[in-house]
């Protein structure tokens, strides 16, 4: 054996019954995140593995580039409320953005609220923030450690004076102010047993919706919306353009559908006094409506109902059968319709996907009509910014290659076109050097899957390169061009080649692409993923010895499954975050959610897609006659309370005592446990450096990759 593993205990006793099959689950006891053994396996492989980061060949030079190049300044689109500008901005190395007000667009600018000096590691955040319509007070909700768990505090946004209201167990919520300034719609979970703090793995269930009236306590807030008989039930609540309605959208799980309530606030004899006289338009999760604005009681919403690339539709209240709803905007046969927002009183600005690729468009809001395209370079917006009763609007633009470019457009000017409003220049990275590309590759079945890949010009297809592979693949989630100044070190020092892979199950094109990779169908998405390696090696890029991949979350799941399924087809694997545990996900924080795009264990046809392919169930023994596995770095964090440890720890002790014990192992298969830290949102700057430092550091060292000037 090439490294010696911390032994973790086995309890072989343990085994649990799914419908009548009996699966043995002997590290079942590292689900508990407080105990000494617990904590004990966390320090054994911390122990083993740090030493091994700290020492790789190009740790030194990788850490110190990434600082200097990170080291550039990030601008969001300025927003406007009241009479003044809002954005957020970090000078480069600093670990939260700070938000800045300035009184014009040419007027300097001040710091309204730094989250920098709430805590001296950088590991409070700012994970919400909400000023009133009139720019009254301003609402902000702060995150430790990275756990989704907030704390909501108020100030006044003239003087920045602090308030004495506080709002705690706030989670997954809504922060949606009325427009009279007097109060605020948010989420919370009622009281629990134990901690929650971010390292707990209790479930989260019966959200409730409440309004803050702004000088009470939280004890007085007014419970606005609870569902008793639908525990998992997730609401979030939007105040209509002009004020008058709270439109609240319900959601169970992830899938994209919610059920759609409204209530008049301007019918409230006594204002917002108890629970509200909601009128439910929508009462069944068919479809998805997102509200856009209104004109009175005609509402406009984005859909994906009988349109799977999304359309755009109006419904009055005061007609609100179905056979009256009328659509504004139809679905794209091709391309997907991202967002829609109201600018300028009667112009919608409408985002489309075509090929994974970001178009901006205006249309008339009153009969649908198409006006203009706005043009993009191949790229994502990234940011927008805009309100109906503004004239202007900005939207940030950002590729592989571009770290962004923000366009400031005034409609209120005949003859006016986007400018730019401010671009960014990142010291010592030449962007000429770099080639994006896009191809389409075939899946196992034939479906030509997009894949976008990031090079030097001139590369040589001589099966040389190293490649660093990343792919998501759920959850209706699209990955879009974006940058990355880790991605571009790899490229530039360690000669590599970026691709990432479209595959199906996230959003690329629509609910069809979605649904094509959920459920019974998730195999899909590990065949796609396995199927653009071999085209990368069937293209002359690399070879298989020479491909890492990598993924986070859904993605942690999608690197484990196709490590397990094709070991030989990869060289390094880096899993962050991941689900493993696929039978038992659901019992965990908000692990019932997902349930939408994987199916649930407790179920007997679900179970047997689930245990197909779940990475902690099919890793192989000991004796098994299977390849070597390629050279594995897991991470989690100690306040995930997302993705929750145990799945990595879980599969850790099962992958080293099987595969790491095995005499033709000679790869490292290791865990990198994070303290203070969660998920990703809100990571601290100083903490993602060192983190991707690490994972590019032994992507170099197990490949075999030596550092270039």
């Amino acid at each position: 054996m090439a490294f010696k593993y911390p032994e973790a205990r086995r309890d072989e006793s343990k085994v649990d019954d799914y419908n009548g099959v009996k699966i043995p689950d002997p590290y079942w006891w590292l689900e508990d995140p407080d105990s000494d053994e617990t904590k004990a396996f966390v320090e054994e492989q911390n122990k083993l593995t740090m030493p091994f980061l700290d020492q790789c060949e190009v740790r030194e030079q990788f850490h110190q580039r990434l600082t200097e190049l990170y080291n550039y300044p990030k601008y969001s689109c300025p927003y406007k409320r009241g009479d003044r500008y809002f954005y957020f901005h970090n000078k480069g190395l600093q670990n939260q953005d700070v938000l800045y007000v300035q009184n014009s667009l040419n007027s300097p600018a001040s710091v309204f609220f730094d989250p920098n000096t709430l805590s001296e590691d950088g590991t409070v955040a700012l994970k919400m923030g909400r000023l009133s319509e009139g720019c009254e007070y301003f609402a902000y909700g702060l995150s430790s450690a990275g756990s989704d768990w907030v704390t909501v505090k108020f100030m006044k946004a003239d003087d920045v004076t602090q308030l004495p209201d506080v709002l705690e167990r706030v989670k997954f919520s809504c922060l949606a102010w009325s427009h009279d300034a007097k109060g605020i719609f948010y989420n919370c979970y009622p009281l629990q047993h134990g901690r929650a703090d971010g390292t707990e793995t209790t479930t989260n269930l019966n959200q409730k919706l409440y309004y803050h009236v702004i000088g009470t306590s939280q004890s007085e807030d007014v419970l606005v919306a609870e569902f008793p008989e639908n525990p998992k039930w997730h609401s979030s609540v939007t105040i209509s353009d002009d004020g008058r309605y709270a439109v609240l959208c319900i959601t169970e799980g992830c899938e994209p559908v919610n059920q759609l309530w409204y209530c008049d606030l301007h019918q409230l004899p006594k204002g917002i006094s108890g629970l509200l006289p909601w009128v439910k338009l929508v009462e069944t999760f068919e479809a998805q409506y997102s509200y856009v604005t209104n004109e009175g009681t005609v509402f406009t919403f984005r859909t994906n109902l009988d349109a799977p690339n999304y359309q755009v539709i109006n419904i009055d209240l005061q007609e609100p059968e179905r056979e009256n709803w009328r659509t504004l905007i139809p679905q794209h046969e091709k391309d997907v319709l991202g967002f829609v927002e109201c600018v300028n009183q009667s112009f919608l600005l409408v985002n489309y996907v075509r090929d994974v690729k970001d178009t901006l468009h205006l249309y008339e809001l009153s009969s649908g009509r198409w006006i203009r395209e706005l043009l993009l370079d191949v790229g994502t917006v990234a940011g927008l910014s805009c309100k109906k009763k503004h004239t202007d609007f900005f939207y940030k633009f950002t590729s592989f290659t571009t770290p962004g470019i923000i366009y400031h457009y005034d409609l209120s000017k005949p003859d006016a076109e986007p400018t730019v409003f401010r671009q960014v220049e990142v010291k010592g990275v030449q962007f000429s050097d770099y080639q994006t590309s896009q191809v389409f590759y075939p899946s196992k079945d034939g479906t030509k899957i997009p894949m976008f890949l990031v090079h030097a010009r001139g590369l040589q297809k001589d099966g040389s390169h190293p490649v660093f592979l990343y792919g998501y693949g759920g959850f209706e989630n699209a990955i879009q061009p974006y940058y990355n100044t880790a991605n571009l070190l790899f490229v530039r020092h360690l000669g590599g080649i970026l691709a990432v892979a479209n595959i199906r199950g996230g959003g690329e094109y629509g609910q069809t692409w979605h649904k094509a990779g959920t459920l019974a169908n998730k195999q899909n998405c590990f065949d796609d993923f396995q199927c653009a390696a071999e085209f990368l090696i069937q293209q002359g890029f690399t070879t298989a010895s020479r491909i890492a991949i990598n993924g986070a979350s859904n993605g942690g799941l999608l690197v484990a499954a196709c490590v397990n399924q094709r070991p030989e087809l990869f060289g390094c694997a880096v899993a962050e975050v991941g689900v493993m545990d696929m039978l038992k996900f659901h019992k965990f924080t908000i692990g019932h959610a997902w349930t939408t795009d994987y199916g649930c264990a407790d179920n007997p046809e679900q179970f047997k897609w689930l245990i197909k392919y779940s990475p902690l169930h099919n890793l192989p023994s000991v004796d098994s006659e299977v390849p070597p596995f390629p050279a594995i770095l897991l991470l989690t964090a100690d306040h995930d309370d997302r993705v929750v440890p145990l799945h990595t720890l879980k599969y850790a002790a099962t992958l080293q005592h099987g595969v790491g014990r095995r005499a033709n192992q000679k790869h490292p298969l290791m865990l990198r446990v994070d303290t203070r830290s969660g998920h990703g949102a809100g990571k601290p700057t100083a903490k993602a450096i060192l983190e991707d430092t690490h994972i590019f550091s032994f992507i170099a060292q197990t490949l075999g990759l030596h550092w270039r000037e």
